[in-house]
């Protein structure tokens, strides 16, 4: 994923409630870090690969996955940013919802100033 799909994502299930942020996982090699709740942390597309997977990790530890979803390398953002949403932690092999849970009250968007100076202000 690319810096800047990665970083709409981000604001995309920012927007949701959903507590994301850009994880920088190598030279030009971006993707999505979402916080769990009880201190995990879901890595989204960090490993360069064209479908969509994650790697749960806790403390630096891997402790579940949410293998390759099916036909994911055609999806668009807002399929991207859906089934990140609809993604149910729980199990060491996470699985896909059917729907969605209700999203949460919209949490700030980061990079605050240097964000707006790295962009042109066109925010």
């Amino acid at each position: 994923m690319d810096e800047s799909r990665a970083q709409r994502v981000v604001d995309a299930l920012r927007d949701r409630g959903v507590p994301a942020h850009l994880e920088r996982a190598g030279v030009a090699q971006y993707g999505v870090r979402v916080a769990l709740r009880d201190g995990r942390q879901a890595m989204w597309d960090t490993d360069g690969t064209a479908g969509l997977e994650a790697q749960v990790m806790r403390d630096g530890v891997l402790v579940g996955f949410v293998p390759h979803i099916e036909g994911s390398e055609n999806f668009d953002e807002h399929q991207v940013v859906d089934a990140i949403a609809r993604t149910d932690y729980d199990q060491p092999i996470a699985r896909q919802r059917t729907t969605a849970p209700p999203a949460a009250p919209p949490l700030p968007r980061e990079g605050g100033l240097f964000r707006r100076f790295r962009q042109g202000f066109r925010e």
